[in-house]
C-alpha cells in the first residue's frame, strides 16, 4: 500500500515540540522529513528532559517527537550554508518553522522570500501567540501559554485556584492544528498549483480545544464556569460526571438521568433529585453517590451498571492501559532503532488509512547524521 503522502518533501526548520509533532505526523503519512538543525547542539529539545532519563544522549522527549527523520546539520550563519538551504527549499513541498516573529525574515527565508523561490511551497508557521500584538515577544511555552488561555480554570475543584493541565497540551494540539492546515493546502496545491502560507498559535489551539465551552459562555450571559467543588471533571456538567473511588480503585461515571442511576445501583436517596437539582446541588448529589460507590470494588460495580447501559468506565494508570486487551488490538506500541542500534520504545501514529497504520522503524537522527547524503543529492 502506497503511503498518502509518499513522494512528498517536508523541511523540518521547527524546534521543541509544536512544530517538529507537526513534522511527525506529516512522516507517519509517508513524507520524507528533513530536521534542518545547527551543527554540534542541534534541536534544544535534544536536552529537554521530562526527567533525568535520556538514549543515546538526548532526551526521551526528543526521541518521541522526532522519529523517522533525516537530520541535516545546517549553520544558518554562514552564507554558503544559508543559500544550500534556500536551494533544499526551492525542491521541498512543505517548509515547518517556529521561530520567534521577525527572526526567520530576517534570515531570508520568511514566506514571501519561500514563495518567491518556490511558488507551489506550503509554508507553516507556529507561534505563541500570533505574528502581532502585545504578546507576540513573550515566549511561546506551554504552561504560559496555558495560563493566559483561561483553560486552567476548568481543571481542579471550586476554590483550588487555577490548575494546569499535566501536559503539553498547547503544543500537541498546536501541532494537530499546523497538520491539518498543511493536508488542506496540500490538497489546494493538488487542484490549483498554488503553495500556501498556513499559521496558528499555541493560544489559538487552546482556544479551539475550548470551543464547546466558549460557546455555552458567549451565549449565556457570559457566565463564569463553576467548577464542582467535590470530585470536578466538567465545570459545566451536571452530578454524577466526575470520577469516584471505590473500595480497590476508582471508577468514572459520564452524564446520565440520576433517576437511571438511583435505580441501577441502587441508591433511593437519588430519586428525590431532578434534572435542575443536577445542577444546583452538584456537590451534595456526588457526595451521595461516591459514599456508596466506596463500599464495593471496581468489578462489582461494572458488573451492576455496563449491563443497564451506564455510561462507565475503571479508571487505569498506564501499566494496566498497556496490558489491557482492547490497548493491544489497536497496536499503537513500536520499538525504533538510530541508525547506532539504540533502541527506543515509542508510540505510533493514531491514524489508521484503509485498516492500516503506519510503520517505520527508523528512529530519532543524531545531529548532522544524514547531512553528506542529503547535501549530495540535491546538490547542496
Amino acid at each position: 500500500m502506497t503511503a498518502p503522502l509518499e513522494g512528498l518533501l517536508v523541511l523540518d526548520l521547527a524546534q521543541f515540540l509544536s512544530g517538529p509533532s507537526a513534522a511527525l505526523r506529516l512522516g507517519d503519512l509517508g513524507a520524507r522529513v528533513i530536521k534542518v538543525e545547527r551543527p554540534g547542539s542541534g534541536d534544544i529539545c535534544r536536552t529537554l528532559y521530562l526527567t533525568d532519563t535520556d538514549v543515546g544522549g538526548d532526551s526521551t522527549l526528543f526521541h518521541a517527537i522526532n522519529r523517522n527523520k533525516e537530520s541535516l546539520a545546517i549553520d544558518l550563519k554562514k552564507p554558503e550554508d544559508l543559500a544550500a538551504l534556500k536551494r533544499l527549499v526551492a525542491r521541498a513541498d512543505v517548509l515547518i518553522q517556529n521561530f520567534r516573529p521577525g527572526v526567520i525574515e530576517r534570515l531570508g527565508l520568511g514566506y514571501e522570500d519561500a514563495k518567491a523561490i518556490n511558488p507551489r511551497l506550503v509554508y507553516a508557521g507556529v507561534s505563541g501567540y500570533g505574528e502581532s500584538g502585545p504578546w507576540v515577544d513573550m515566549p511561546g511555552q506551554d504552561l504560559l501559554a496555558q495560563s493566559l488561555s483561561g483553560v486552567t480554570w476548568l481543571n481542579g475543584h471550586e476554590g483550588d485556584g487555577p490548575v494546569p493541565l499535566g501536559l503539553s497540551i498547547a503544543d500537541m494540539l498546536a501541532g494537530h492544528a499546523l497538520t491539518e492546515g498543511i493536508l488542506a493546502a496540500l490538497v489546494r496545491r493538488g487542484i490549483t498549483g498554488e503553495g500556501a502560507h498556513v499559521q496558528t498559535s499555541l493560544l489559538e489551539a487552546l482556544v479551539d480545544l475550548q470551543f464547546e465551552l466558549l460557546t455555552t459562555h458567549l451565549n449565556d450571559g457570559k457566565r463564569l464556569p463553576t467548577r464542582a467543588g467535590f470530585r470536578n471533571a466538567n465545570a459545566y456538567l451536571a452530578a454524577p460526571y466526575g470520577i469516584y473511588p471505590t473500595s480497590d480503585g476508582y471508577l468514572a461515571l459520564a452524564m446520565m438521568p440520576l433517576a437511571q442511576l438511583a435505580q441501577t445501583l441502587p441508591l433511593p436517596a437519588l430519586a428525590g433529585y431532578g434534572a435542575q437539582d443536577a445542577f444546583t446541588q452538584r456537590d451534595e448529589i456526588k457526595r451521595l453517590i461516591a459514599a456508596t460507590l466506596s463500599q464495593q470494588p471496581t468489578a462489582h460495580w461494572l458488573a451492576r451498571l455496563q449491563p443497564a447501559d451506564v455510561w462507565c468506565a475503571e479508571v487505569l494508570d498506564w501499566p494496566r492501559l498497556l496490558q489491557s486487551q482492547a490497548f493491544g488490538l489497536l497496536d499503537m506500541l513500536q520499538t525504533v532503532q538510530r541508525g547506532d542500534g539504540t533502541p527506543v520504545h515509542t508510540t505510533r501514529g493514531p491514524v489508521r488509512i484503509d485498516g492500516a497504520r503506519a510503520r517505520s522503524a527508523r528512529g530519532a537522527p543524531r545531529v548532522g547524521e544524514h547531512s553528506a547524503p542529503i547535501r549530495a543529492e540535491f546538490g547542496l
